[in-house]
């Protein structure tokens, strides 16, 4: 959905905050007389085998900067692969992070947060000093290692690299395998979702929001209850399938976020959901929801730079290192499937709808939109770079409801794991069978199709119930919007409790998936 609701502060207390690892160096020039020239916060806020994610946080206490150059050593030889906040380079062991023009202007007492990704061997060992402008702040004593654990998930099979050019009709297969029990590694096969015994897969199941819009808002990591039971309550539905929108300013840790809804706090809380929804034998989907990126044209649903609303495309500042970031976080575990942006809307922006497929696939300097774009391409790009192989499911235009030149602009996978990710509801432009079978059903006979959000915004079933049908005589895949207990006109909402109770709309979809299930 494209505007999930703006929260009161009467839901602060569903904040969620976790602790993370950080270092906290206090800098002042050497010599008694001398004022304090800054204070640098630098935490690693994700690891793993051969990298990490950190940031860097510097607070000017001495008097106002109109541009600053904040430099440190390695001291690990570690190695920094991409960066943001900042203008950041390396020589040798030597870190140079110079400011953007957007946050040059750095008053007294005021921070500026950077966030990167780098590689590490042997040891990730922090940095001992920092300067500011050249002058060094004093570290006031050894400099502790950060401490977060590397993860030591368990190695999965690499699944079978299927032909990069599908065939243009369904497969013939030998009798379904026998699927494995609980989630399985997914990887595409022709047309079909399969599982590591070769069986056939349908997703199907519901989207959990919160994770997009309540750390920007400044309320918290999710809307309501995550716990055990709640999840439990999603899989009493007979769901096999828990979709989470994210959002990538609180996954890199920018300094417009809460301390403690960004960075390692938002991160180690999106994987403890994962996990639980792993636990209970079901495939969880990550998703970027909501970007940087400042867009006030047509359409626009917000004029804020920040992650706070739906924007047109990705942008090519911090897409690309969020995305690095959440593959190397669940790289070794391909149950986990990856959903590259919500509901690009290019089309909105640009006069021809050639325009609107280039810029979607290809990013860079797309008319109408007033920042960098990452493409498709980019987004699959950064992901594979990692190693990761898990399944990346890549939307239309039109808020992820044309899918009519999918297959002429798709991107290049090496890996050979791409499907198409269509939404559908009741007040969309395709929302009618005759559509679906213009549109959809020439996809769905080439690769996976799956709904990532179907809904409408009637309180009733009845649309829904003509979606499902079209899907489950095709044998894809849909998911529920939206696991939430919001009124059902302004947002479609399934329950009214998250112990499932399920509102009138959300009886439609709990039925069905239930009778699916033997």
């Amino acid at each position: 959905m494209r505007h999930p609701p703006r929260l009161s502060a009467l839901l602060a207390g569903a904040a969620l905050t976790m602790a993370s690892t950080a270092l906290v160096v206090s800098g002042t020039a050497s010599g008694a007389a001398a004022a304090p020239l800054c204070t640098v916060e630098y935490s690693v806020t994700n690891q793993w085998s051969g990298g990490f994610q950190g940031a860097v946080t510097v607070i000017n206490d001495s008097t106002a900067l109109n541009g600053w150059s904040l430099g440190f050593d390695f001291p690990a030889g570690q190695v920094v692969s991409q960066g943001w906040g900042g203008k950041w380079s390396q020589s040798a062991r030597t870190v140079t992070v110079v400011n953007e023009s957007w946050n040059g202007r750095l008053d007294s007492g005021a921070k500026a947060t950077t966030g990167f990704i780098a590689s590490w061997t042997g040891s990730n060992t922090a940095p001992a000093a920092f300067t500011l402008n050249g002058a060094p702040c004093d570290t006031g004593g050894p400099t502790p290692t950060p401490t977060t654990p590397t993860p030591t998930p368990t190695p999965t099979p690499t699944p079978t690299t299927p032909p990069t050019t599908p065939p243009t009709t369904p497969p013939t297969t030998p009798p379904n395998p026998t699927p494995v029990t609980g989630a399985p590694e997914l990887r595409v096969s022709g047309n079909r979702f399969v599982d590591q015994n070769g069986a056939t897969r349908r997703l199907l199941g519901v989207n959990r929001s919160g994770g997009e819009f309540m750390c920007v808002q400044g309320y918290g990591i999710w809307d309501g209850p995550v716990d055990d039971a709640s999840v439990r309550a999603i899989a009493d539905w007979k769901a096999n399938t828990v979709r989470i929108p994210l959002n990538e300013e609180c996954w890199l840790g920018l300094d417009n976020i809460k301390p403690e809804y960004r960075g390692a706090n938002y991160v180690n809380a999106v994987k403890d959901l994962v996990a639980k929804v792993l636990a209970h034998g079901m495939t969880p989907v990550v998703e970027l929801h909501w970007s940087h990126g400042q867009y006030t044209g047509n359409s626009s649903g917000c004029g804020d730079v920040h992650a706070s609303c739906q924007k047109p495309m990705p942008n090519a500042r911090y897409t690309p290192a969020f995305w690095t970031s959440v593959a190397e976080t669940f790289k070794h575990d391909t149950r986990v499937v990856l959903d590259l942006f919500n509901e690009p809307y290019p089309d909105r922006a640009t006069s021809t709808a050639a325009q609107a497929w280039a810029c979607w696939r290809d990013g860079g300097s797309c008319p109408g939109i007033g920042y960098e774009v990452a493409g498709m391409q980019d987004l699959v790009d950064a992901v594979r770079a990692t190693g990761a192989k898990n399944l990346v499911l890549v939307p239309g235009i039109a808020y992820s409801n044309d899918l009519s030149q999918w297959l002429q602009h798709r991107p290049t996978d090496p890996a050979g794991n791409l499907a198409a990710a269509w939404h559908v509801y009741n007040f969309n432009t395709c929302s009618t069978e005759t559509c679906w079978n213009d549109t959809l059903a020439p996809v769905a006979a080439q690769v996976p199709l799956l709904a990532g959000e179907i809904g409408e915004n009637t309180c009733g079933h009845a649309f829904i119930d003509r979606v499902m049908k079209w899907f489950d005589d095709r044998g894809l895949s849909y998911l529920g919007w939206t696991w939430n207990t919001w009124n059902c006109n302004s947002g479609p909402a399934l329950i009214t409790s998250y112990d499932g109770t399920p509102t009138a709309f959300g009886i439609g979809l709990r039925d069905h998936l239930r009778a699916l299930t033997p």
